[in-house]
């Protein structure tokens, strides 16, 4: 298992939408345990392969509090099947968009079709945060962010206040 760089805006992979898994081999659960230790190690709890270059249908979660036991969940070729029309708020961060949180109105509960692990086709229904978080997921298999959300004004000053960071990596925030 290895850590991968997590690519950040305004990189434009993060625009491109996945392909597809044909089938689940050694090298994509290699992917996979590399996904959820860079996510463990950023402290995230979401990761989509696309946010470490790789342009494959594949995403972990782990929505558990830092004391509760760990419950990694792996989803490969994530459909939403359902949403709900009941709505929920989260203030939203993301691992590709450093220390940037906006409140985004998602559907509370989605039922979602995917590959687990083992190649085992399943459908299940997510609530609340882990519905989040697995939609936020999925919006980054399609090319989407949660900037996209945004206004191109504010969205525009977010991806200039990172690229500086970028370009001054040293630069030391008061």
């Amino acid at each position: 298992m290895s850590i991968r760089e997590i690519i950040t805006v305004p990189d434009e992979i993060l625009k491109r939408v996945s392909k597809p898994i044909e089938k689940v081999g050694e090298s994509e659960k290699k992917l996979i345990k590399d996904l959820f230790e860079t996510m463990y190690s950023a402290k995230g709890i979401g990761l989509a392969a696309v946010q470490v270059g790789i342009l494959k249908r594949v995403l972990v979660v782990d929505v558990s509090l830092k004391e509760e036991k760990k419950k990694p969940m792996c989803f490969i070729n994530p459909t939403i099947r359902k949403l709900s029309d009941e709505m929920a708020v989260y203030e939203e961060g993301c691992l590709s968009i450093p220390d940037t949180f906006i409140e985004i109105q998602r559907p509370k509960i989605c039922e979602i079709e995917y590959v687990d692990i083992d190649g085992r086709t399943q459908i299940k229904e997510f609530d609340g945060l882990l519905s989040t978080c697995v939609q936020h997921e999925i919006n980054h298999l399609d090319g989407k962010l949660i900037i996209d959300y945004l206004s191109k004004l504010k969205r525009d000053i977010v991806i200039k206040k990172i690229s500086k960071i970028k370009k001054n990596p040293d630069r030391i925030l008061v």
